[in-house]
């Protein structure tokens, strides 16, 4: 489960050619992170668009927490390995212990990964935040040089103009939390400020523990 730089690089490549073509893209950064540092980005989930728009929006390589569902394939799953694609089980986190060990790797090596609080596609509303897997980073949060820093993103689709869509991506102030016991008021800071920078309502609330992706 490696991630091979020169295949990234070619696909955001190909991405913002063929993307620049239907999208108008705006990015507006309300924080600057150092390059070489770890982070968690939190965007907001409304079509598979996000994906790459969210590789697009920053320099540094990305590793992308996803549903496992999407690697049963061996060519995908080969595929989104190299992309920088980290599986995970929704429902039996148990079974995706190695690949949480991969992810915390990769916060070691002063990586950046990409989960979606969500877990699905919300459309029109910021939906409720998923907080087992912030919790679990939370608890080797001490194993690492500093303190974790949560990125919420928000991505805000507009109209068109002719045939490219204007589509707005901004970037908030990072968020902390001292350990484990932090994860559910850290997950609903975060949907809060999605929703802020997504200019999109919060959507009913019924229990923000959810599965873990």
């Amino acid at each position: 489960m490696r991630r091979n730089t020169v295949v990234y690089s070619i696909t955001r490549k190909i991405a913002q050619i063929v993307f620049s073509f239907f999208y108008r893209i705006e990015i507006e950064r309300e924080t600057i992170l150092p390059a070489q540092s770890s982070a968690i980005i939190l965007p907001k989930h409304q079509y598979w668009t996000d994906i790459p728009l969210v590789s697009l929006s920053f320099h540094e390589f990305l590793h992308f927490v996803a549903k496992k569902e999407l690697f049963r394939a061996p060519g995908i799953r080969s595929y989104l390995s190299l992309v920088g694609g980290i599986p995970l089980d929704r429902e039996r986190s148990i079974r995706t212990l190695t690949s949480f060990k991969y992810l915390i790797s990769r916060l070691k090596a002063d990586e950046k990964v990409v989960i979606f609080p969500e877990g699905t596609y919300v459309r029109g509303s910021v939906g409720s935040g998923k907080s087992r897997l912030i919790q679990m980073i939370l608890q080797f949060q001490s194993e690492l040089k500093a303190p974790i820093p949560f990125i919420p993103v928000g991505i805000r689709y507009g109209g068109r103009m002719g045939w490219r869509r204007h589509v707005e991506i901004r970037i908030g102030p990072p968020l902390f939390g001292d350990g484990e016991s932090d994860a559910l008021s850290l997950t609903h800071r975060a949907m809060e400020q999605i929703s802020r920078l997504s200019t999109l309502p919060r959507a009913r609330v019924l229990n923000e523990e959810g599965p873990v992706v």
